[in-house]
């Protein structure tokens, strides 16, 4: 069904709206988010003496390389998707083995997406830095929003999709035997 396939596109078209204005605001507003990498890394609002604090980091030459990692990371997230709802927005009414391979970018761009929002939010700031111990500092509920999504996509635009001229066509009823 051409719907399915709309939905697709339109489902790779919002993470990258939404990877690519993460993007934006952490390059127009860097100082804010930039705090965020900083309080994360040095562990400075976790609980009070704990055992983990041996993993913080006080340099702000690492606290900007991170968040120069995390920057193109997300834009590239926000590229693939882009491309992939073009790739698929050309591959909208080919046959479904087109369409099927055309999945390819938004795919890359899902899995890209989990280990920048999974890896890069959950594990390593979550867990290794102990973000979850911190009220102020803490962005596991908004990654793990993001996250959960880009999973259902991934879920969802790897469902094969079959040819168009398969598809059941309508029964038309006819009013004159009634």
């Amino acid at each position: 069904m051409l719907i399915v396939r709309y939905a697709k596109i339109v489902m790779s078209l919002v993470l990258a709206s939404f990877c690519l204005l993460v993007t934006f605001d952490n390059i127009t507003d860097y100082a804010t988010n930039y705090l965020f990498v900083e309080h994360v890394l040095s562990m400075d609002t976790t609980f009070h003496g704990n055992a983990l604090m041996y993993r913080s980091i006080d340099s702000p030459v690492l606290w900007q390389i991170a968040y120069a990692g995390i920057i193109p990371a997300e834009g590239a997230t926000g590229a693939l998707f882009l491309a992939g709802a073009v790739r698929l927005f050309q591959a909208r009414n080919a046959p479904a083995a087109v369409f099927n391979e055309a999945r390819a970018l938004t795919i890359a761009a899902c899995v890209l997406a989990f280990l920048v929002w999974f890896l890069g939010f959950m594990v390593v700031a979550g867990e290794w830095f102990a973000m979850w111990q911190s009220a102020t500092w803490n962005g596991q509920e908004g990654a793990f929003r993001f996250y959960t999504a880009v999973l259902a996509v991934l879920i969802f635009v790897n469902q094969p999709d079959g040819d168009l001229s398969a598809a059941p066509k309508r029964r038309r009823t006819d009013k004159k035997k009634a």
